[in-house]
């Protein structure tokens, strides 16, 4: 089901109610917690440090499955195609995805900020030391499955049409305890964008709060700017106060309008023989 919005394509999700085939799952011990498809983990990983701002070593394994079917060049070329549909239809197809019951965006997205695909794009396999900031995670792409060299033929095939504007995106996963993203699919033409000197283009899969979770939010946000409007009315009246009655009210819109986008957490399930 598709949710008609102004912004990014908003998928509906019913009749799933998970887990998922590709999932985070908690650890018993406190650990981080690992990837798993269906019964088989994906990744291993333990804390390294104290305090908030400690390192996640992560071990990654074999077995992740693309949720896209293989590209074609020809369907790479078709005129103004809209990669958030196409892709929104593969994941709600696969039997290898991690769509579970909520909200969900499929979002475009052509840049990213400095840093990302360049010192915190994961290059090596199957090793990585995430180091996960206070307060701000770790925030940069790690890949399922070893990178192909930039002169594989196929990696070759891709730079032609990263070239020529024609490459198909990136496939992301946004994750919230990494606060960065996996790649679902794409690794070749990740390789191909950056081997071009480009960052690659990019559809990025995220999880968004449920309906009441954000209209909890918006009561909350609602109550603090019904508590500044008051105090401002206080004020004498005049162009000083009149100016801020106007940013707090463009404010607030602005924040109630993006509620219902904000990329909610990343769900955690519970190992599969838990009672």
């Amino acid at each position: 089901m598709r949710e008609a919005t102004p912004g990014p394509l908003v998928l509906d999700v019913r009749g799933r109610p998970g887990p998922p085939p590709l999932r985070f799952v908690r650890a018993r011990d406190g650990g981080p917690p690992t990837l798993h498809l269906g019964d088989r983990p994906l990744t291993r990983a333990r804390w390294h440090g104290d305090g908030c701002c400690r390192e996640l070593h992560l071990r990654r394994l074999p077995g992740h499955r693309s949720p896209l079917p293989p590209l074609r060049a020809a369907s790479m070329r078709t005129p103004e195609a809209d990669w958030r549909h196409r892709c929104a239809r593969w994941l709600e197809d696969t039997p290898h995805g991690p769509l579970h019951d909520g909200r969900w965006s499929v979002t475009a997205r052509a840049s990213f900020a400095p840093g990302i695909w360049t010192e915190d794009f994961v290059r090596d396999w199957p090793d990585a030391v995430l180091a996960l900031l206070c307060g701000g995670g770790w925030h940069g792409v790690l890949p399922l499955r070893p990178l192909s060299p930039p002169d594989a033929p196929r990696v070759k095939a891709y730079r032609k049409h990263a070239r020529d504007g024609t490459l198909a995106p990136v496939l992301l996963w946004w994750v919230s305890f990494l606060d960065g993203w996996l790649i679902l699919d794409g690794h070749d033409r990740a390789v191909a964008a950056l081997a071009e000197g480009a960052e690659p283009p990019c559809t990025v899969l995220a999880r968004l709060p449920d309906e009441s979770e954000w209209r909890r939010t918006a009561d909350a946000v609602a109550e603090g700017h019904a508590e500044r409007m008051s105090r401002l009315s206080e004020r004498p009246a005049g162009p000083g106060t009149e100016r801020q009655r106007a940013v707090l009210e463009r404010g607030h819109a602005d924040a109630l309008a993006g509620l219902p986008y904000e990329e909610a957490p990343t769900p955690l399930w519970p190992p599969a023989d838990d009672a």
